[in-house]
């Protein structure tokens, strides 16, 4: 286990389960115990001798930094093949022991019968007369992977997770909808099953993955998103009646010859999912660096306040998944929809609770 003091480790596990079972453990700590399998010599990470009332038991432990359920197979298997090695298997406790094990992670290792502490104090045994369930929230260290799914190509592949909702799908398919590669597919799931917001059945190329927890998931998104720099230019269209001004702003823009372009906002967003009796600005986006010859071709006026057109420059995850209606206009998708409503301007914070609830249904 590197970069964690497992001394220290291995002496709060020591603790705590004298503590919970009154037996005692020998200071004689057996680390890097190598054994004989099939496919070479291996090493486990510490064995623990335990002295009890009426026999001697060994604790075989492998030291981990963080468990989630994705982690913790390799763990498995390595403390099942020592079981496998031993004379004394009938009478070892398999034992993982961690900085932080998640729910999931803990989960697992109960139905597997493994028991498992960590620095939050939580620990499990269960072994003849033994059964100790000690259960104490963990807080995991952040993950400097973490902030990078929602940039590039990883939020793309957030976007088609929230798209296909609960369907369950390969890596493959996940690629298509994200119009990404299978490797970027690949590392974005690694990270949000560590978060345990999606689970996985099957193996290899067959193996699937779902979405458990859309609502952490776009909340996650949603941080993310109102941080993010962007450019953006306000501009100004005349419109013959300013409380007819969006579906006349979208008509412009559906009549000029570039299809590039993608509704968004609150004028879009009401469309939707009407709360708001009028809007008089749109927001649109536009392919990076494309500002300007939109301008042109529809006779916008760039303006400092009285703005009526935003053009925001996005290309990826904002692009995704955007669809023709009312009209044959351009809509961004629902999430982007709802996440461009997230900017506390005007009622939009109202509109985003009528739309998440109402279209994400989230």
């Amino acid at each position: 286990m590197d970069a964690i003091p497992t001394n220290a480790l291995a002496d709060h596990f020591v603790q705590a389960f004298e503590e919970a079972t009154g037996a005692t453990i020998s200071d004689d700590r057996q680390w890097k115990l190598p054994f004989d399998r099939s496919d070479g010599l291996r090493r486990l990470d510490l064995l623990l001798h335990v002295q009890t009332e009426h026999q001697e038991l060994d604790l075989a432990v492998e030291l981990i930094k963080q468990g989630y359920p994705r982690d913790i197979r390799h763990t498995v298997w390595q403390l099942e093949e020592y079981l496998l090695s031993t004379e004394r298997r009938d009478h070892t406790i398999p034992f993982v022991v961690a900085e932080y094990l998640s729910t999931g992670a803990r989960a697992s290792l109960r139905e597997r019968n493994i028991g498992y502490f960590d620095s939050s104090g939580s620990l499990f045994l269960r072994k003849g007369d033994w059964l100790v369930n000690i259960d104490r929230a963990g807080k995991p260290k952040k993950s400097a992977q973490v902030g990078s799914i929602y940039t590039g190509a990883r939020e793309q592949v957030v976007h088609a997770l929230l798209h296909a909702g609960d369907k369950w799908l390969t890596g493959l398919e996940i690629a298509e909808l994200a119009q990404t590669s299978s490797y970027t597919v690949s590392q974005t799931l690694q990270e949000l099953e560590r978060l345990e917001w999606t689970v996985s059945e099957g193996s290899g190329r067959n193996q699937r993955r779902r979405l458990v927890q859309p609502g952490k998931l776009l909340d996650a998104w949603a941080g993310s998103w109102r941080t993010r720099q962007e450019t953006k230019t306000r501009w100004y269209m005349f419109a013959p009646n300013p409380q007819l001004a969006a579906p006349w702003l979208y008509n412009v823009f559906r009549n000029t010859k570039q299809d590039d372009w993608t509704a968004t906002g609150a004028a879009a967003a009401n469309v939707l999912s009407p709360l708001l009796t009028s809007v008089d600005t749109v927001d649109v986006i536009v392919p990076p660096g494309s500002a300007a010859r939109y301008a042109k071709d529809l006779g916008l006026k760039e303006v400092a306040k009285g703005a009526n057109v935003t053009l925001l420059e996005r290309a990826g995850a904002s692009m995704l998944f955007r669809h023709q209606a009312d009209g044959h206009i351009w809509f961004a998708s629902p999430f982007i929809l709802y996440l461009d409503l997230l900017d506390d301007r005007g009622r939009n914070k109202e509109l985003a609770s009528e739309f998440r609830s109402n279209i994400l249904k989230i």
